[in-house]
């Protein structure tokens, strides 16, 4: 998820964890602190942006690494504050603080590595988009209340409020995800197409408003489907379109490890073409929507696979007139 969604439900949780043990300034303080620190490893460059993509949400997002930080974090914080009596719920805070981060992560589809060292699984639901308001305004607004009335009392209450609300938003966006892969399974079959693979992602800002993605069956054939659905769309048909995937190119390539190792990363969810100066490009199909997405990754010339560093080229839509788009099929379902 995005930072100001991190930091806020880094500081909600150890706000709800430290209570009035300490003030509600330092604890929300520490959870931003906290929270943000997962995400560092953005500093990180590897030489390739390919290795920079699929290395992000690694050690840094392991559940068991960041249980092993969080007592290193709370004896720091009992130590500058001099408040060793809390050591326990300090160590309590910020591991739940520093667990929920990856685990939020993984609610999107970009793919987070919780299970480090034991597997480098890339785990994904999908069920919501990396910035969504709804997700955000409550966490924002009862950390705010609870810093305004520092007593407690109703403050801690809207804090607490805050993150149920939050968390139930978050089990609407699971139960809608699968509702609107129902329907997209039902319209395949009856259209007679046979997918291997169904990625169903929220478009950007809200979970009313669903791309759908199906890899087909058939390895020879040689395209995925995309279709958008709505969850006010009613008995409406689902309208797929077919696009190349670059079927003949994955048969040749696919064992190159650059091409390997995203195809990996995105569980399938790649295409690939040949670009106008000759260089095989592999696009992740999971972030973006055809033909404009934000991980393109340049490989180098066809006859030397890998030879050069990845160059990642963004093809992100302008946001204005995406905007409208969205809100204009939201309208009209």
């Amino acid at each position: 998820m995005d930072s100001l969604t991190q930091i806020a439900l880094g500081s909600a949780v150890a706000v709800a964890v430290m209570g009035r043990r300490t003030s509600v300034r330092r604890s929300a303080a520490w959870g931003a602190v906290a929270g943000t620190l997962p995400d560092l490893d953005v500093l990180i460059d590897q030489g390739d942006a390919l290795l920079d993509m699929v290395l992000h949400r690694a050690e840094s997002h392991s559940l068991f690494y960041l249980t092993l930080l969080a007592p290193l974090l709370a004896g720091l914080v009992c130590r500058l504050h001099h408040e060793r009596t809390l050591f326990r719920h300090w160590w309590l805070a910020l591991w739940l603080v520093l667990l929920t981060h990856p685990l939020l992560d993984a609610m999107t589809v970009y793919g987070t590595q919780l299970l480090l060292p034991f597997t480098r699984h890339p785990f994904g639901v999908g069920s919501v988009f990396i910035i969504d308001p709804a997700y955000t305004l409550p966490l924002v607004v009862g950390v705010l209340l609870a810093l305004r009335r520092r007593e407690g009392g109703p403050g801690l209450r809207w804090n607490l409020a805050g993150l149920a609300l939050s968390t139930a938003y978050l089990g609407w966006s699971v139960l809608a995800q699968d509702r609107i892969e129902q329907v997209a399974r039902a319209s395949l079959q009856a259209q007679g197409l046979a997918a291997q693979r169904l990625l169903v992602t929220p478009m950007p800002l809200q979970t009313l408003l669903w791309r759908v993605v199906a890899l087909p069956e058939d390895p020879a054939d040689p395209h995925f489907r995309e279709a958008f659905v709505s969850v006010l769309d009613g008995d409406r048909p689902v309208s797929w379109a077919a696009h190349d995937r670059g079927a003949a190119l994955m048969a040749r390539h696919g064992s190159a490890p650059p091409v390997a190792r995203l195809t990996a990363f995105s569980q399938g969810f790649v295409k690939l073409a040949v670009t106008a100066d000759g260089q095989l490009r592999i696009t992740d199909l999971r972030m973006g929507r055809e033909p404009e997405y934000v991980f393109n990754f340049d490989l180098g010339p066809l006859h030397a696979v890998g030879s050069v560093p990845a160059t990642q080229v963004s093809e992100r839509p302008d946001f204005g007139p995406a905007l409208r788009e969205l809100w204009l099929r939201l309208r009209s379902p």
